[in-house]
């Protein structure tokens, strides 16, 4: 499995959201309609921050083999973090109707969540 591309797309979509949550938190909270709650920017611009790390994290390590017990660390952070963030998403769309958006944040991270478990789980294979 080819995990330089796996980790430079989840490092974009994982940087992008970071960017997005520090530099338009008072646009992204009006959207998700909690606009007239004064601490949700300040909580989406430490999520961004979260966000913005991870995925730099993510850039930094494409290039090492991950998977196995090489890059385990980096491996298990991200199964844990897409998995969770999969089953939250997957429970709150099906309790009520949510924005397309949404239903498309939840099907990437169920597929890098399912990405994520087999990198962990599968020996790596190194490639030239």
């Amino acid at each position: 499995m080819n995990t330089k591309f796996i980790m430079a797309v989840s490092a974009i979509i994982l940087i992008a959201a970071g960017i997005l949550c520090i530099f338009l938190p008072q646009e992204l909270s009006a959207f998700l309609g909690v606009a007239d709650d004064p601490i949700v920017p300040m909580m989406l611009k430490i999520i961004g921050a979260m966000y913005f790390a991870f995925g730099m994290l993510n850039w930094t390590a494409k290039e090492n083999i991950i998977g196995g017990i090489y890059g385990r660390p980096i491996a298990i952070a991200n199964l844990t973090h897409f998995t969770i963030g999969a089953l939250s998403l997957l429970k709150g769309i099906t309790i009520q109707p949510h924005p397309l958006g949404i239903v498309i944040l939840a099907a990437a991270y169920t597929i890098f969540a399912i990405l994520f478990g087999i990198i962990f789980f599968r020996t790596p294979i190194a490639t030239q």
